[in-house]
């Protein structure tokens, strides 16, 4: 993992804290699992702060250049899921 996450310098830090903690459950999702609920509580996080569907495209897209991972893929199962199942990329 030796890359840089996408992040506004126009955030505040609590914000990018918010960001990191998201691109982490992806992370977690590809590399482990992670529980769907705790994937929603970063995304929902995250997007307070990438509110605009546009950017977060923008953003994923970024993210999945440098890591290999596709937050899009990782965020469709866990919307379509229940709480209690487990999400794997």
């Amino acid at each position: 993992m030796d890359y840089n996450y996408p992040l506004s310098h126009h955030w505040t830090t609590d914000e990018i804290i918010d960001v990191v903690n998201f691109f982490q459950a992806v992370e977690m999702a590809y590399e482990k699992e992670i529980k769907r609920e705790n994937f929603m509580a970063a995304y929902r996080a995250f997007k307070k702060v990438v509110p605009s569907m546009a950017e977060e495209k923008t953003i994923f897209k970024e993210f999945e250049d440098v890591s290999g991972f596709n937050s899009y893929k990782i965020a469709k199962a866990a919307k379509e899921g229940n709480d209690g199942e487990i999400i794997k990329g």
